[in-house]
């Protein structure tokens, strides 16, 4: 059983050594690349590379907000699947109350994909 109660000041020294060293070794692997890895100033410097193949029209594409909109809806319900994973695999120790937990999870993100259809935040085209 966990306990929250102990505080192990050697655990927490430790922790703090891995960070300090990982972002040592962060910066300095910045600065040595900097220092070490060459530079060149020509007028090519500057142009994106395809395969060899000069670059022709503008790089800016404009798609439509609707590309936006389902990737924002396929992340928040992908999101809570990590979330009930966690608790399929906890169902022993949460037992009824994780249960009920879980269900009002699922039906708060029911009821939001019925305010999403019943807006028609999803179709695609308008009539």
């Amino acid at each position: 059983m966990f306990v929250l109660n102990t505080f192990d000041i050697g655990e927490c020294l430790s922790f703090l050594c891995f960070i300090s060293v990982s972002l040592i070794f962060c910066f300095f692997m910045l600065f040595a690349s900097s220092v070490l890895g060459g530079k060149s100033l020509s007028r090519y410097k500057h142009t994106p590379f395809e395969s060899g193949i000069d670059p022709v029209g503008d790089t800016s594409l404009h798609f439509s907000i609707k590309f936006y909109l389902v990737a924002m809806f396929f992340v928040i319900f992908d999101v809570e699947s990590l979330y009930l994973y966690v608790w399929s695999v906890s169902i022993i120790e949460t037992a009824w109350k994780g249960f009920i937990e879980a269900f009002i999870f699922i039906l708060f993100l029911l009821l939001s994909l019925f305010y999403l259809i019943r807006i028609k935040a999803l179709n695609w085209v308008h009539k």
